[in-house]
């Protein structure tokens, strides 16, 4: 498999939010008339009891095998895989360590301070963050284009940042396929998204999201595939910042190269540090 350019090795972050994103952010066409929504009751619950079962938790970890088509040369999409093993500790800690088809990257907050390495590079950004883990994550996003394809599932209420955007939701069935379980599978969509999802029948943990965004040419196919679930974990302060990077180059927070922030996205909470 060719090697990915070199600019993506500085942040491959940055690329996520390219591939997941960036149909979000074209030209779009004339508004349309949205249509009415058609919000199905039981897929409502399902993602409900999915919101309520993520928020009982103070901490929790597992691992995320996100999968993402790009068109290739003859123009059938070639599949990409990135393995993020997370660790959340609510409200104000995170750790995502970020591997696969592409360089190895780490993300961490605690607290105080975001943290972007980059270990094979040995490059390091640091920055004051805001006191939550959706504040970070927002600052994180405008301020260097980093992304995360489960974002939905950590933020300090899933449902309520879902619900808002709503516009179809419905039930298809279960599954005993996905994630060694049995699954709820439903349906739903935005004006810029529709995802199918399989949520866990008894444990109510999300166990594969598969997106198409309604705006992209390509109509291609983001999956994330959840695993290794573990919560009520409490893990040390250490635990969410890098480790051995003290002779790491000092970067800024910036998206990579050739990369803009979408227009009219606002300046971040917080500003990266003055590097030396």
């Amino acid at each position: 498999m060719p090697s990915f350019p070199t600019q993506a090795r500085l942040f491959f972050f940055g690329w996520l939010v390219y591939l997941f994103a960036g149909p979000l952010h074209a030209a779009q066409p004339a508004v349309e008339a949205a249509p009415a929504m058609q919000l199905e009751p039981k897929a409502l619950d399902v993602l409900k009891a999915m919101s309520a079962k993520l928020t009982s938790t103070p901490g929790m970890s597992f691992k995320a095998i996100t999968t993402y088509e790009k068109p290739s040369r003859p123009g059938p999409p070639l599949a990409y895989n990135t393995v993020a093993l997370v660790t959340v500790q609510r409200p104000d800690h995170l750790r995502v360590l970020t591997s696969g088809d592409g360089p190895a990257t780490e993300f961490y907050y605690d607290g105080k301070q975001a943290y972007a390495y980059a270990p094979k590079e040995n490059l390091l950004a640091q920055a004051d963050a805001p006191p939550t883990i959706d504040a970070t994550l927002e600052a994180a996003y405008q301020r260097a284009a980093i992304y995360f394809p489960f974002t939905d599932v950590i933020v300090a209420d899933p449902y309520k940042d879902l619900s808002k955007d709503l516009r179809l939701t419905f039930y298809i069935g279960q599954s005993t396929v996905v994630g060694d379980t049995t699954t709820d599978v439903i349906a739903y969509a935005s004006d810029t998204v529709f995802v199918q999802a399989w949520v866990g029948t008894q444990d109510k943990l999300p166990r594969m999201l598969r997106a198409v965004f309604r705006d992209d040419p390509t109509q291609s196919r983001h999956q994330v595939a959840f695993s290794d679930w573990k919560l009520e974990s409490a893990m040390p302060e250490q635990f969410f910042r890098p480790q051995n990077s003290e002779k790491a180059q000092r970067i800024q927070f910036a998206p990579p190269p050739g990369m803009r922030a979408p227009a009219g996205v606002k300046e971040p909470v917080a500003k990266p540090q003055k590097t030396e």
